[in-house]
């Protein structure tokens, strides 16, 4: 596995990287402090599996950078290191394509917790309360985690099960479906592809999984089951041959 940091402090680099080699010694971790050399970096090498980005850098705004790898890199995942904890933050992150929001003063449990999940195809985002991001997490208190595996774990859970948060959305499976696809940050057109069902279909189920979450938008979606499926899995990540 290859990561690709990048932030304008040498120490906060320093401080990710031996976090990450104490995690998983056989990770390669590359570091950039600013977004000229990230952006170097990613044209002369295709091989990352991951970028972690600080949203202050010197020569460039982080939102900017984030979009701009998002776009040009669609497959590549980010996730987001920030000094900041505000709720704006996480939810503008979100919509430009963040996989993930670490905000730095929390635990080194959570930044393992944010690159399990997002390893697996999740969206990790920080626990918030309504309206403010939550304190800082003690060491071994995490985040979010958001993805398609976990909602397919509460979709399959056996009756004899306690129920889930999510279970008791009464969401039906082609909605568990659309949510897991919308959580990806799918647009309604590709998940109407995957699903071989029409667009209007397609809106039709993700107004219901809206209505169920008692949100209005996808972002609110986000953090809303968020707030329902927090998971451990920092082992996993660290057993992984990934």
């Amino acid at each position: 596995m290859k990561i690709l940091l990048v932030d304008d402090h040498p120490l906060i680099l320093s401080a990710l990287k031996s976090v990450i080699h104490g995690l998983r010694p056989d990770v390669s971790v590359v570091t950039a402090d600013t977004a000229h050399q990230a952006r170097q970096t990613l044209r002369d090498y295709t091989d990352f599996d991951l970028v972690m980005l600080d949203l202050q850098l010197g020569d460039a705004d982080g939102f900017d950078v984030l979009v701009e790898f998002r776009t040009t890199y669609p497959a590549l995942p980010v996730v987001v290191v920030s000094a900041s904890d505000r709720q704006s933050d996480v939810i503008r992150a979100v919509d430009s394509g963040a996989m993930g929001f670490v905000p730095k003063r929390f635990s080194n449990e959570a930044l393992y917790e944010a690159l399990t999940v997002v390893m697996a195809g999740g969206i990790y985002i920080p626990t918030m309360e309504m309206g403010s991001a939550r304190p800082a997490a003690p060491s071994g208190e995490t985040g979010s985690q958001v993805g398609l595996g976990v909602v397919q774990r509460h979709a399959q859970a056996g009756p004899a099960q306690k129920p889930s948060p999510m279970e008791s959305l009464g969401l039906t499976p082609r909605q568990t479906e659309v949510l897991a696809l919308l959580l990806q940050g799918k647009p309604n057109k590709l998940i109407a592809r995957d699903m071989n069902v029409s667009v209007e279909t397609v809106k039709d189920h993700v107004a219901a999984v809206l209505r169920a979450l008692g949100v209005s938008s996808r972002t609110q979606a986000v953090l809303a089951v968020g707030q329902m499926s927090q998971q451990g899995g920092i082992n996993a990540w660290r057993s992984s041959g990934r």
